[in-house]
This record gives structure tokens, sequence and C-alpha cells, in this order.
């Protein structure tokens, strides 16, 4: 009805504007990067990193900690797991803003292209989280903050398209069945 013009004029142009995600591109130069197995989600002694390993790391990478292990450093003395190999460059897409699932999914489908020729890339991740106060959980409960209002999930694809998916929520949150 009549309503419809209205809110349009309230939602002048420049808010919808504000309201598009934010994309940032970085460059990782010679990141140690964890050596990981499909088939070995626990990892193996010299040969491959666990699962865990992985998600320790990715959280440092992206919250661009220092994986040096140097005694000085105040923020972290965190370095990468073992068996790890050095990367001379490695890419960093992040997406900030309102995404829904349908576009997570064509995310997923273009970053499998990427393992088209040439073949670089072993592996590749993408995390999805949500606000740490997001109303919203898994299922049917509401999302509880508590402390840390952990909610995310991450994919790991592999060259042979092969997947890990890792989740975490908070300790009162139901997760997916």
């Amino acid at each position: 009805g009549a309503e419809g013009p209205t809110l349009m004029s309230y939602f002048s142009k420049n808010q919808i504007q504000a309201l598009k995600p934010k994309i940032t591109f970085s460059t990782l130069r010679d990141l140690q990067c964890p050596v990981l197995q499909s088939n070995d989600l626990q990892g193996k002694p010299e040969e491959s990193c666990s699962t865990e390993e992985l998600f320790e790391w990715l959280g440092a990478v992206l919250n661009q900690v220092s994986l040096d292990n140097k005694s000085s450093s105040f923020l972290s003395t965190y370095c990468c797991p073992e068996p790890n190999t050095v990367v001379e460059k490695a890419f960093l897409c992040t997406i900030t803003g309102f995404i829904i699932p349908e576009k997570i999914v064509q995310l997923l489908e273009q970053l499998c292209c990427y393992f088209g020729e040439p073949k670089l890339a072993y592996w590749l991740t993408l995390t999805v989280h949500g606000f740490a106060d997001s109303p919203l959980s898994w299922r049917e409960s509401e999302h509880g903050f508590h402390k840390g209002g952990e909610n995310l999930y991450n994919f790991v694809i592999f060259r042979n398209l092969d997947y890990w998916l890792q989740m975490a929520v908070g300790a009162h949150d139901d997760c997916p069945p």
C-alpha cells in the first residue's frame, strides 16, 4: 500500500549503501602454514597437524598475531605447529556485513575454482562468524553471550575437494545435528 514509498524515502540511498558488505584484501608473505592431510583429523607427529592445531593457528593469522615465538613479545609467544611449511604468498579476504547463506555457498564454489590450473594451493579455508552478542544461534536456542560469545564455523577445503567443517559455539548454545 501507501507505506512502500514512505519506507523507501526513509531508507535513503546512503543508508542502503552503508549496508553493503565491506571487502578487504591483504597478502601475507612468507607465512608459516601447518602441513595438513585431508584424511587425518588427529594429525601425526612429523607428518601432519591436527584440526585443533589448525584452528588455533588460523585464529592467530586472522588476528595478525606474530608466529615467531619471540620471548620479548608481550602479546603472544605462539608459534606455528609442527610440521609446517613456509608459503611465499597467502591471500586473505575479509568480508564484513550481513551475508545470506546462499552467498556463502556461492563463495565456497568460487573458492573451489581456485584449485583449477595452476594448482598452487593444497588447501584453503572459509571462516564464517556472527557477532559475539548476536541474538541468534543454531537450531532453537538463543545465543548465550556469557564469556566469549563464540559463534562461528570454518570450512577447510582440500585440493581433492575433501573438506573439514569446524564449529565453535558457546557452552550454552546448541550445535547443528
